[in-house]
């Protein structure tokens, strides 16, 4: 491998450490849920889903299990249907 290039991983190592220096901006994933494949959102300071349940309440499964899966990642006002 070369030198420049071993430099690069290690400080890419170091910098998936050093996980403040991320903020999320927008994104979209699926998930698999039970009964059907869904879509969260990350955009605005907010997570969403396009499952009914989110669309009457505000929250779901889904976007509580992404809240778990980014722990620490996302602002704390994005986190279970907190409106910004």
């Amino acid at each position: 491998m070369q030198s420049s290039l071993i430099g690069k991983v290690e400080k890419a190592h170091r910098y998936a450490q050093e996980r403040d220096r991320i903020s999320f901006i927008a994104f979209e994933v699926r998930f698999q849920g039970e009964n059907d494949n869904h879509t969260i959102a990350y955009r605005e300071g907010k997570l969403s889903c396009d499952c009914d349940f989110y669309h009457g309440h505000g929250l779901c499964s889904h976007t509580m299990a992404m809240e778990k899966v980014l722990d620490g990642m996302l602002p704390k006002v994005a986190l279970s249907g907190q409106r910004v």
